[in-house]
């Protein structure tokens, strides 16, 4: 506890200031720039330790939808002036690249660095951060393009994508597990997209994933929520516990009570004690994983589930929770100093194992997202 003491009293006082500066002068400009691949077009997977581009890395199409979300969410707040145009180049590459090339609807999987097909799966996971993506770019000029692409994904979910037993395949051709995964970022995504277009048809879309969280995803009982299943969404045995995904849930819940009104609030608080359960006691920081019992199943700590836990705290102080705000801010400087200290300028260290080795020798582009969430959801909410 005591360095956690130390984070609170010294380093948190400033703490969004200081990240929303690295983001405009460092992770955007890094991002756009060796994270470009001026060559063949697209942001690239990884960057190496260095911050040179990895060009050899496949190119998966989440991540490319992930990188259009940061640099048309960086234009919405006023942060990067070449936010608008970075998107909309991405997006470019995306729909000239990935949308339908071999001749069926939906998005594949990944390509190769030079924009060939290399796995022509459709993946819902992929499809929810297309839509994030398109609700993002959408939001900046009400382009009726943009809005046509959002209903030609929309279509392809609901004719292909559909499950019989409620939510969506993990992919097609079908396969197992199912995962909550994919269903709680097309909830993110339905309400991006409700907030972009104020089509109340994406209320009911996001109410669809509410209620598959409280019927099959979440135990009420045990008060966490589980990640795979069968089919029929029975649980599969023993549950896995991702910490992370109990705090993203947190101010997902939140979205969704701002734009219908349902209250979630006894569920955030239920999530957010589950969260705080399963934390390293060195750091304070989450865990990858753990059991229904609330023991540590995996000890290392990736970089993701740290930005979540800020933004878990986050809506709760927007919900006026006292002490929420301070906790929010102590859980973005274990981000900063942890995960951001890297030597390369926007550059982080993407995992540590429980003595805080670095686990990963790379830098990937999949995690931007998340820090830029949390940094945005930290101005709008604590300044």
């Amino acid at each position: 506890m005591a360095e956690k003491r130390i984070i609170a009293a010294g380093e948190t006082a400033d703490v969004v200031a200081r990240l929303k500066l690295r983001m405009i002068e460092e992770a955007l400009p890094l991002w756009s720039g060796p994270g470009w691949d001026s060559a063949a077009g697209g942001f690239v997977d990884r960057l190496g330790l260095d911050g040179t581009a990895d060009t050899t890395a496949p190119r998966r199409v989440f991540v490319q939808a992930r990188q259009i979300w940061c640099y048309a969410k960086a234009a919405q707040m006023g942060w990067y002036p070449d936010g608008r145009a970075v998107a909309l180049k991405g997006l470019e590459h995306l729909l000239a690249r990935a949308k339908a090339p071999d001749g069926r609807p939906g998005y594949v999987h990944r390509l190769t660095p030079e924009g060939a097909v290399l796995d022509a799966r459709r993946d819902a996971y992929d499809h929810a951060f297309i839509l994030f993506a398109l609700a993002a770019v959408y939001s900046l000029d009400q382009d009726a393009q943009v809005r046509a692409e959002i209903d030609a994904l929309l279509a392809f979910l609901d004719g292909s994508l559909r499950s019989p037993h409620g939510g969506v395949h993990e992919c097609l051709p079908v396969s197992l597990p199912r995962r909550q995964n994919p269903h709680m970022h097309l909830f993110e995504a339905m309400i991006a997209c409700f907030d972009a277009t104020r089509d109340l048809s994406f209320q009911n879309r996001a109410g669809e994933f509410f209620a598959l969280f409280l019927a099959n995803l979440y135990d009420k009982q045990k008060r966490i929520l589980t990640e795979y299943f069968e089919e029929d969404w029975s649980k599969i045995e023993p549950v896995s516990v991702e910490p992370g995904h109990q705090a993203e849930w947190v101010w997902l819940l939140k979205g969704f009570e701002r734009i219908t009104g349902c209250p979630t609030g006894q569920r955030r608080a239920e999530l957010l004690a589950t969260a705080l359960r399963y934390r390293d006691e060195a750091t304070g920081c989450l865990v990858d994983e753990g059991d229904a019992e609330g023991n540590v199943r995996r000890g290392t700590r990736r970089l993701w589930p740290q930005t979540e836990m800020a933004k878990a705290w986050i809506a709760q102080a927007e919900s006026g929770e006292a002490g929420a705000a301070d906790e929010a801010r102590a859980a973005l400087a274990r981000l900063e100093r942890h995960y951001l200290s890297h030597p390369v300028r926007g550059g982080w260290y993407d995992q540590f194992d429980r003595d805080g080795k670095s686990l990963v020798d790379t830098i990937p582009a999949s995690s931007f997202y998340h820090v830029l969430c949390a940094v945005t959801e930290a101005e709008q909410v604590l300044e």
